[in-house]
C-alpha cells in the first residue's frame, strides 16, 4: 500500500505492532477509531464482521445503542481505496472493548476499572486528583516549577467555571464560547485557532503553554472572575463582554512584555517534541 496515500486525517496509528486506522474530525475535534481493526486485534477473528454479530446479539444494550457509538467513515482499505468503515471515537471503542471476551482485552477493562475507582477516590478527596496530575506530569518528564504554574492554573479555572456558574451559564457549550472570548481577547486567537497554531489536536492547549503563557492565561481568567463578580452579568452576551474585559487586561500586560523583550509570548512551541526528546530529563516551554 502506498503511504503516500495516508494524510493526517486519515493515518494509520499503531496498538501492539498493528495498525488501527484513525480518522481525525477537525469540526468536533475527536478521533475515530476502526471498530473493525479493533476487534480484528483483540480476537485474532478469521471473521471480524460475523464476530461483531454476534457479539451485538450477546450484548443487547450494546447493540441498542450500536448507531449511537459507530458511526460509518470513509477510511483507507487494503486496496488502497476509501471505503465506509464502522469507527468509534474514544468513549465508544471502551464501550465495544467492554464486551469482547478476550484476554487481549483484559488490560483495557483493569485500566477502566482502575480509572472508575481512582475517579470515586477523587470524589471523595479532590486533593487526590492534584497529587495525581502532579506525578503524571512528572512521569512525562515537565519541570516541577511548570508543573506548579500548571496546578495553579487548575485553581484559577476552577474559580472562573464557580463564577460562571454562579451567572447561570451552562458547562460546555457555553462555557467554550466564553473561554474562546477570553482566549482571543488576550491572545490573539480564539482556542482553535491557538491549538492549530501550535499543531494540536486533542492535546490540552494549557500543557502545551509556555510559563508566560500560562500566567497570562490565568491573569485572563483571574480578571474576569473579579469582574463578574463585581458586574454580575446576565445572560451569555453580557458574560462574553465580561470575558472579553478580563482578556484585554491580560493583553496590555502581554504587549508591555513583548515590547520591554522584544519577544512574542504566544508561539508555535509546544511540548511535544521536548517530550519526544527529553528520555525523562526535565522540561520547560521557553
Amino acid at each position: 500500500m502506498d503511504k503516500k496515500k495516508f494524510n493526517k486525517e486519515n493515518k494509520l496509528q499503531l496498538f501492539q505492532d498493528q495498525s488501527i486506522r484513525t480518522y481525525w474530525d477537525e469540526d468536533k475535534e475527536k478521533w475515530y477509531f476502526s471498530v473493525h481493526d479493533i476487534a480484528q486485534i483483540l480476537t485474532d477473528s478469521k471473521d471480524v464482521k460475523q464476530y461483531l454479530k454476534r457479539m451485538r446479539s450477546r450484548d443487547s444494550a450494546l447493540n441498542s445503542n450500536w448507531g449511537t457509538i459507530c458511526t460509518p467513515l470513509k477510511m483507507i482499505a487494503a486496496d488502497g481505496k476509501m471505503r465506509k468503515v464502522q469507527a468509534a471515537d474514544t468513549e465508544g471503542v471502551l464501550r465495544i472493548i467492554q464486551s469482547i471476551p478476550s484476554p487481549k482485552a483484559e488490560p483495557f477493562k483493569l485500566w477502566l476499572a482502575k480509572v472508575g475507582y481512582e475517579r470515586i477516590e477523587e470524589t471523595e478527596d479532590p486533593e487526590l486528583a492534584f497529587d495525581r496530575a502532579m506525578e503524571t506530569y512528572l512521569a512525562k518528564g515537565y519541570s516541577k516549577e511548570w508543573i506548579n504554574q500548571r496546578i495553579k492554573s487548575i485553581e484559577v479555572r476552577k474559580e472562573l467555571t464557580d463564577e460562571w456558574n454562579e451567572r447561570g451559564m451552562k458547562r460546555g457549550l457555553e462555557y467554550a464560547i466564553l473561554t474562546n472570548e477570553l482566549t482571543k481577547a488576550w491572545a490573539g486567537k480564539d482556542v482553535k485557532d491557538y491549538k492549530k497554531f501550535k499543531g494540536l489536536k486533542k492535546e490540552s492547549l494549557r500543557d502545551n503553554m509556555s510559563n508566560l503563557e500560562l500566567v497570562l492565561n490565568m491573569l485572563a481568567e483571574a480578571s474576569t472572575t473579579e469582574i463578574s463578580k463585581e458586574k454580575q452579568p446576565k445572560g451569555l452576551e453580557e458574560n462574553k463582554g465580561i470575558a472579553r474585559k478580563g482578556g484585554t487586561a491580560a493583553k496590555k500586560a502581554r504587549l508591555e512584555i513583548e515590547k520591554q523583550t522584544g519577544k512574542p509570548i504566544v508561539t508555535t512551541k509546544n511540548a511535544k517534541p521536548l517530550l519526544d526528546k527529553s528520555d525523562n530529563k526535565e522540561i520547560e516551554i521557553e
